[in-house]
């Protein structure tokens, strides 16, 4: 705060910490999260771990912060919980946020991650795009991992696990790890790029090591496993919980990557059009222009590698409605590179 004074001159003020702070280039993260200072369903905005805690104090929701923060995040916003009834209100208080990419929260109760992920199937559906990220409870095993999942089972949910371990080394839970994968989330510039082998800072360790039994039966299960390897926690391979469609299985929407690329694909192509095309006449003239406009931004995404192709570009005026002009295109999502094999052929 800079002081007031009567003498002419050029006054300043600073802040200076060693607590993190945000870059500024990640996209925003909504999480909602226990405190002992609520402010009704009021959502603080940060950048910095220390005006997390300077709002809402050493908490559960300022720790998250620090971790979504710390990788990658470059806005959160901090939603006081106090009890298991107000997780209804946060959560109808983070639909509420525009430009939010990663929602979290530090409920392990599988009911509340069902609300959780109501909500961002709900914002999705009404062009606010978002994926959720939780965290199993202490001491879970892989088989109760799995199930979670499948009773979650949307390409909206990412389930990490195992979960983390404070400073005294005792288990805390995977809310903490969920927010680091949150803040990683949305520190990601490019969707297709896929998150595994990324780093996660900010965990002091993790309560659990799986073997590559384990990994390969929590990945094909819909968990995003993680593991420590040289004293960092890493994620082994980001997957949603959807592992299946109705009662067969169908990995279509498993890896992260895809549901990432459509939700920069198609917001893309939708804002491209509401920009220029927001006072428009449905004639032929103006359905040519979006027409070469959806083509001149899947063509971006193509040039970035975040779609493989295109095809099928088409627009016309709806028959039912003439005042209706429908746009129609096909494209396949880039894929990560999550393996490499080598095929030796050895002669002695």
């Amino acid at each position: 705060m800079i002081v007031q004074h009567e003498r002419p001159g050029v006054y300043s003020s600073y802040e200076a910490s060693s607590l993190t702070a945000a870059a500024g280039r990640g996209r925003a993260v909504a999480i909602a999260a226990r405190t002992d200072k609520k402010d009704g369903a009021k959502a603080y905005s940060w950048s910095s771990y220390s005006r997390a805690v300077g709002d809402v104090g050493e908490c559960a929701l300022s720790q998250m912060a620090r971790l979504a923060i710390r990788n990658g995040a470059g806005l959160v916003y901090g939603i006081p919980v106090e009890a298991d009834e107000d997780y209804d209100g946060a959560f109808a208080q983070a639909a509420e946020l525009e430009d939010v990419a990663v929602v979290t929260c530090d409920s392990d109760d599988a009911a509340t991650q069902k609300k959780l992920m109501d909500m961002v199937q709900a914002c999705s559906a009404a062009r606010k795009e978002r994926i959720a990220v939780v965290g199993g409870k202490a001491a879970e095993t892989a088989d109760q991992l799995i199930a979670r999942a499948k009773t979650l089972n949307c390409e909206r949910m990412v389930l990490v696990a195992p979960g983390a371990v404070d400073g005294a080394g005792m288990a805390a839970g995977g809310y903490l790890c969920a927010a680091a994968a949150a803040g990683a989330i949305a520190g990601n510039s490019d969707p297709a790029l896929p998150l595994g082998g990324v780093r996660l800072y900010g965990l002091s360790g993790l309560e659990a090591s799986y073997d590559d039994g384990d990994i390969d039966k929590l990945i094909r299960g819909g968990v995003t496993p993680l593991e420590t390897l040289a004293g960092s926690c890493n994620v082994v391979r980001a997957v949603t919980t959807r592992t299946a469609t109705g009662d067969a299985e169908d990995p279509t929407w498993r890896e992260l990557t895809t549901i990432l690329v459509v939700d920069e694909v198609i917001p893309g192509v939708r804002e491209a059009l509401r920009a220029r095309f927001s006072r428009a006449k449905n004639t032929e003239q103006t359905r040519g222009a979006i027409r070469s406009q959806t083509v001149m931004e899947l063509e971006r995404r193509v040039e970035r590698e975040i779609i493989d192709s295109y095809e099928d570009v088409t627009v016309s005026a709806l028959p039912e409605d003439p005042t209706v002009c429908l746009v129609e295109f096909a494209f396949t999502v880039a894929h990560g590179l999550n393996q490499i094999w080598l095929s030796a052929h050895i002669t002695v």
